[in-house]
């Protein structure tokens, strides 16, 4: 057993290395994607392509793509370091590189926002109780200054040139693969990268900035859609509703309902945990995707985030919508049916719903420092409250907070949920959801994933703490809701 556990290690070690490098890179971006959703609306609208071409307004497509997103991606980055400070400094830097570079920098963002913010980090922790008395803004802002001018010079000079030149070959490495008509194979390593939770970091941190340099030189990019299309997905969901049995044949219409329109494809996962066979329906559905796009020469003018349908067709270039819908309807057929013949040829008993939550959960708990659950707690979904939570008396709640890496998936949906339930049984109690890093100050409970339970405690060391395994249906809400009524 323990020559078998040792075996094992490895491969779990590159996998959390992976998941937490993933999350770190699509924590940048996802605070800012309402940005990315701005530019995207008005550069789909005004530019002269566009479906209300305006000379007068499409001057801000370029300025947006060229120094503000990459300016909020850099200051994120920054922030996410060393809080404000680094965010100053990130978005110093970046400025720099955005200058030194003559396509959008948003990969030099993603690299320069948080290593400016590491130095002025080690700075200040050199310096730390060296300061005398009244002195220390005077030292924060010019050192912070000073080395915020530096590095803002040094990535001008020298590194914007380098990195310009690696968002090149990605991109020529990417003009190979639609040239040659081997872009759809990316997809069998993207559909079981997404199932391994890296679909932010494959999304936001991989594809995102090779398309919008992409599509500031064409004004589309097919890239957009290689991780988001709702197709792969949408068609295992329909093939469990029609052909599966038990708890996932029942919940897989609200699945699908959540997924499709929606855009949280985080919910399918456990459909392929269930019968890991079908993350080949996936890996073909979005082959036939992707080829169906580039054969009709689709393709997004910004990042359809979420990965709604919605969002697909708010983001469509004008007269390029039909092409972008006959990808997600090919990835849907094809995946629906390669789907419905492993689930009526399946010959073992399904793994069960919960179970495989339990188990998807396990996996993104992974990344994390925590150690793995017990056997026996990984075959349930009951919630846990820490036990290292003060529980506060009901009068002294006031808000109550859901938290997730983005703030906008599964967050959302547990908020909406109690929320509800809270107004049902008349209790007068603020329920909100929230990023991570963005837990207020005044919460008085803060409810996450166990996975995340320790780096939420750190931002809000006051609060009662409460983990859950499953944002949709925990135990726990009906228990918190008869505390405090």
């Amino acid at each position: 057993m323990n020559m078998a556990a040792s075996k094992e290690r490895p491969a779990g070690g590159v996998r959390v290395a992976v998941q937490r490098f993933g999350r770190f890179l699509s924590g940048m971006v996802m605070p800012n994607i309402g940005a990315f959703i701005a530019w995207g609306i008005i550069t789909a609208l005004f530019i002269p392509t566009g479906r209300l071409p305006n000379e007068h307004l499409a001057q801000l497509v370029d300025p947006m793509i060229k120094y503000l997103l990459p300016l909020l991606i850099g200051y994120t980055g920054g922030q996410m370091i060393h809080g404000t400070r680094g965010g100053v400094i990130g978005a110093v830097t970046t400025m720099g590189i955005i200058v030194g570079s003559e396509i959008p920098m948003f990969l030099g963002a993603m690299i320069l926002g948080p290593a400016s913010a590491w130095v002025l980090k080690k700075f200040d922790q050199a310096v730390e109780g060296k300061i005398r008395s009244g002195f220390e803004m005077l030292v924060n802002n010019f050192s912070s200054g000073i080395i915020g001018g530096v590095l803002a010079i040094l990535a001008y000079t020298a590194i914007g040139p380098v990195v310009q030149a690696i968002s090149q070959a990605l991109a020529a490495g990417v003009g190979f693969l639609i040239n040659t008509g081997l872009l759809p194979l990316a997809n069998l390593l993207i559909e079981p990268g997404k199932v391994l939770f890296l679909n932010n970091a494959i999304n936001h941190g991989v594809l995102g900035p090779i398309a919008l340099d992409q599509t500031s030189q064409t004004g589309q990019s097919i890239i957009f859609m290689l991780e988001s299309n709702p197709g792969p997905g949408l068609g295992i969901l329909l093939a469990y509703w029609l052909a599966g049995r038990g708890t996932a044949k029942q919940s897989a219409p609200g699945a699908a309902v959540i997924h499709f329109f929606g855009g949280i494809h985080e919910i399918y996962f456990p459909y392929i945990l269930m019968n890991p066979r079908l993350i080949l329906a996936a890996m073909a559905g979005g082959v036939a995707g992707t080829f169906t796009f580039a054969l009709l020469n689709a393709g997004l003018v910004a990042t359809p985030s979420p990965g709604s349908i919605f969002a697909y067709i708010a983001m469509a270039p004008k007269g390029g919508l039909l092409p972008v819908l006959s990808g997600v309807v090919a990835a849907t057929v094809v995946s629906f049916l390669i789907s419905a013949v492993l689930l009526k040829t399946s010959r073992k008993q399904e793994e069960d719903l919960e179970q495989a939550e339990a188990r998807m959960k396990q996996m993104k708990q992974a990344g994390r420092s925590e150690p793995a659950a017990a056997p026996a707690a990984a075959a349930s979904v009951a919630s846990v409250t820490s036990a290292a939570s003060a529980v506060k008396e009901a009068a002294a709640v006031n808000k109550i907070v859901f938290s997730c890496d983005a703030g906008m998936g599964s967050s959302a949906m547990g908020a909406s949920i109690l929320r509800k339930k809270m107004k049902e049984a008349g209790v007068n109690v603020t329920v909100v959801n929230t990023a991570i890093n963005d837990i207020p100050g005044d919460a008085d409970i803060v409810i996450t994933h166990k996975s995340l339970t320790d780096r939420a405690r750190a931002k809000a060391p006051d609060a009662e703490h409460i983990s859950i395994d499953n944002f949709l249906k925990s135990p726990e809400y009906d228990e918190l809701v008869k505390r405090l009524s």
